[in-house]
């Protein structure tokens, strides 16, 4: 009965973790799929004013490496995607006045996925932004 019991018992460990290591793999394919069409619509739409190395171009549009715009609130940041940006800001001591248009032509899943993939990239590492939390915050700003 004992060895029953412990049999059991390895295999419902042996169980869980196996679903453990296919659930982390599942979401870290879904990662994956997210940086890469965040890429493809950061290249669309960001590119321009960003360069492709997210340096940005010296006073006129801001550098997304390590900065507290990037890898701070996810909402402030969706925000500023969704609805742009214009007057004086500060970007890493450096000052900015160069506007950036609304983005709210993009949907949920794109600007999730690009603002994934520049939390990620350019020497970031931040949480992944969710579908659900741009959709949250379009409809807080009634867009």
């Amino acid at each position: 009965m004992k060895k029953f019991l412990l049999l059991n018992a390895l295999i419902v460990v042996f169980s869980a973790a196996c679903l453990s290591f296919t659930h982390r793999g599942s979401r870290q394919a879904g990662i994956t799929a997210s940086l890469k069409r965040g890429e493809d619509v950061f290249a669309q739409n960001c590119l321009g004013c960003h360069q492709a190395d997210g340096g940005g171009v010296p006073n006129l549009n801001p550098s997304l490496i390590k900065t507290k715009w990037v890898l701070g609130d996810k909402k402030a940041l969706i925000k500023v995607v969704l609805q742009g940006l214009s007057g004086e800001i500060v970007v890493n001591d450096d000052t900015y006045n160069n506007a950036m248009p609304p983005q709210d032509f993009l949907n949920d899943q794109q600007v999730a996925d690009v603002l994934t993939y520049v939390r990620n990239s350019f020497g970031n590492k931040a949480a992944a932004v969710k579908p659900a939390e741009v959709k949250a915050v379009r409809a807080k700003l009634k867009l």
